[in-house]
């Protein structure tokens, strides 16, 4: 007798990027077809179109991983419809948009009683677009004295946008004069003050559901340079700490598909901004790192939809973090550790990972050789024209295949026998 074929599809809700996508449909061909629980299971990706839809209009991708509803309203719509109706598996859910806004998830974390920089929320600088601003301010808007706030937080500070975005609007502010300058130049955006923190590591954890890889961030250099292939760059205390923070504000949340900056001295942690509905996966910038993110995103789907894994709708129920939060008789250290282990579970780590070695074990191999083939360099190519002026290509093209390159010859190494 032969096994139920269950065929799963994947659909790419994209903006302007093409090289990840690429390298996701590569990769997702190499993994199939997975025997599981008596049936077949295949896979494969499509490119969502847009398009009016009636809201009882069926929907035949399994799982959507998307990158455009954040600013995009009519495909977020579509993604509502599709896990309300029709119990498709969203990376991210588009219900949590607004906990995407950084001033949720500084909340939430200060609640958990993580080392949050002090941070002050004030109100806008120019007027919302609203005819009734001018009533709503004059009777009921407080006067406020900015420079008091701003000695309270402590110089030097940043002003940020509180929903973030892309480096949007931040500024370092050491003194008065460009803490008005800095407000003045926020106009519409409502903004956070936040102290600053002495660091000697500027970390940036991107989670993939369990899987979550600490890497080495230079904010100050260009693109194609701020993740350093530096390893072990934290002590262990730092780095399982770096990683917790990161996997307990995806658990909380529900994100399956997150970044998180966190400031690091010595084994201080002290978490800076981790809500990203469109993480940085572009090979540009992660190249080193490109090649297992790609990975851990395909792995994640395929795990998700042939276990038939529930995504649930809108916010997790906080409760069980809030009791560890609450209980005195716990230190801090005692606290990150449970949570980590609400985390683990939520995101089934244990469960994952035997399943992926039962089923994905000969995933990794596949995509090393990927890597070292003319279709992964034709990636490169086509990205680096697409990306950077004709009189850089030669340049950036040796950036590129350098750092893939130390990949593939690193995991060579991993796999060589040990003499």
């Amino acid at each position: 007798m032969t096994s139920d074929v269950r065929s799963h599809l994947i659909g790419l809700l994209l903006g302007a990027e093409e090289d990840w996508p690429r390298a996701f449909e590569a990769i997702l061909r190499m993994v199939g077809p997975i025997q599981a629980g008596g049936k077949t299971h295949t896979l494969e990706a499509e490119r969502v179109r847009i398009a009016p839809f009636d809201l009882t209009d069926d929907v035949r991708h399994g799982l959507v991983i998307d990158r455009l509803a954040y600013w995009y309203y009519h495909p977020r719509e579509w993604l509502k419809k599709a896990s309300l109706m029709n119990n498709t598996y969203l990376l991210n859910s588009p219900f949590t948009f607004q906990a995407m806004e950084k001033h949720s998830a500084y909340c939430a974390m200060l609640r958990l009683g993580m080392k949050i920089p002090k941070t002050v929320l004030v109100p806008y600088k120019n007027p919302v677009d609203n005819v009734r601003w001018a009533y709503t301010s004059g009777k009921y808007n407080d006067p406020f004295d900015l420079e008091a706030i701003a000695e309270e937080v402590g110089y030097p500070l940043y002003m940020k946008p509180f929903d973030g975005g892309g480096w949007r609007g931040v500024s370092r502010v050491d003194d008065v004069a460009k803490l008005h300058s800095a407000y003045d130049d926020s106009g519409s955006m409502l903004m956070h003050l936040q102290a600053t923190v002495e660091y000697e590591h500027f970390a940036r954890a991107l989670s993939i559901g369990p899987e979550t890889m600490v890497m080495d961030f230079r904010p100050g250099e260009p693109m194609h340079s701020r993740y350093a292939v530096t390893h072990d760059f934290l002590s262990s205390k730092a780095g399982w700490e770096t990683q917790t923070v990161s996997k307990v504000v995806n658990a909380f949340f529900g994100w399956e598909f997150n970044s998180a900056e966190m400031l690091v001295q010595g084994n201080e942690v002290y978490p800076i901004d981790y809500a990203n509905a469109c993480p940085d996966v572009a090979v540009t910038s992660l190249h080193y790192y490109f090649p297992w993110a790609i990975t851990a995103l395909v792995r994640w789907s395929t795990y998700c939809l042939v276990t038939g894994r529930k995504n649930p709708i809108g916010l997790r129920s906080p409760n069980a973090y809030f009791d560890i939060a609450d209980n005195a008789d716990m230190d801090y250290d005692e606290k990150m550790h449970a949570y980590r282990a609400l985390a683990d579970s939520e995101l089934e780590a244990e469960k994952y990972w035997q399943w992926c070695e039962d089923h994905l074990s000969h995933l990794p191999d596949r995509v090393l050789e990927w890597v070292g083939s003319k279709e992964f360099d034709t990636l490169i190519v086509d990205t680096v024209r697409a990306t950077y002026p004709e009189h850089e290509h030669e340049k950036f093209l040796a950036h590129f295949r350098g750092l893939t390159g130390l990949w593939a010859a690193d995991q060579q190494n991993l796999r060589a026998p040990q003499a």
